[in-house]
């Protein structure tokens, strides 16, 4: 198990132990900054499942206290993002495949049928202001960064259906992409090779939009677009068990 930080001496909870006398205000302030920190970096994939938050070693990261550590510790746990284990401590939860498998195909299939409904209603400047997005992410390709180009792709998609649509349909494109906030779910961190294809992917639906293409083959193009990004990370699981497999052999 990799550890990436460490205090949980005695088997106590990290998330349960007294606080200082520090000042409310400045505590919830830095436990904030703590939070997004620590949770940018398990997006990013640079503290992976099952790795260890040892609040010592995160605070001296940090450069802050223990205590507002413990608090975004403690905020991630409620968030199912972070588990503690008695005599192990807190450790990163890992993406699980099957819920992230049924959250993509549904998604794929709203966000596909949403974009081609909206089509025929995409301005030209809208088409240009996606365009320009994919461009920022086409950029990030050489020192590729996770966090913003999944936060950018969200950007993307939102120009395309945000504006003209079924006000059903929106909120279930709106729920798939909450779902996926809520598993964490930068899956371009796993996959960093599926970025380049995603972009290229962009500019044929950009492409199809503009020429008017019929309904179908927006929809298409869109739903096959959110599941390869599926079947890459699915196949990244495969071949990750598969080592771990053999490595126990």
């Amino acid at each position: 198990m990799t550890t990436i930080t460490a205090d949980t001496a005695g088997g106590r909870d990290p998330v349960n132990r007294g606080t200082t006398g520090q000042e409310p205000e400045a505590a919830s302030s830095k436990a904030d900054v703590a939070y997004q920190r620590i949770l940018s970096g398990i997006n990013a994939g640079r503290y992976a499942p099952g790795a260890r938050l040892v609040l010592a070693q995160l605070a001296a990261e940090l450069e802050m206290s223990v205590v507002p550590v413990r608090e975004a510790i403690r905020r991630l746990q409620s968030e199912s993002v972070v588990a503690y284990t008695r005599n192990v401590g807190a450790t990163v939860i890992g993406i699980d495949p099957e819920i992230y498998h049924d959250t993509m195909e549904t998604l794929a299939l709203v966000e596909g049928y949403s974009t081609a409904l909206c089509a025929p209603l995409i301005t030209a400047e809208e088409i240009e202001r996606a365009r320009a997005i994919n461009e920022r992410m086409r950029g990030l390709l050489a020192d590729f960064n996770a966090v913003e180009f999944t936060r950018l792709n969200k950007e993307f998609h939102s120009v395309l259906f945000e504006h003209h649509q079924n006000s059903h349909i929106l909120d279930l494109v709106h729920r798939g992409w909450a779902r996926l906030a809520a598993l964490r779910s930068s899956t371009f961190a796993y996959v960093p090779h599926r970025a380049d294809r995603s972009v290229a992917e962009h500019d044929h639906l950009l492409d199809l939009i503009a020429a008017g293409a019929e309904f179908a083959a927006v929809e298409q193009a869109a739903r096959h677009h959110r599941l390869n990004t599926l079947n890459a990370y699915l196949d990244h699981v495969a071949a990750s068990n598969g080592d771990a497999d053999s490595s126990s052999v």
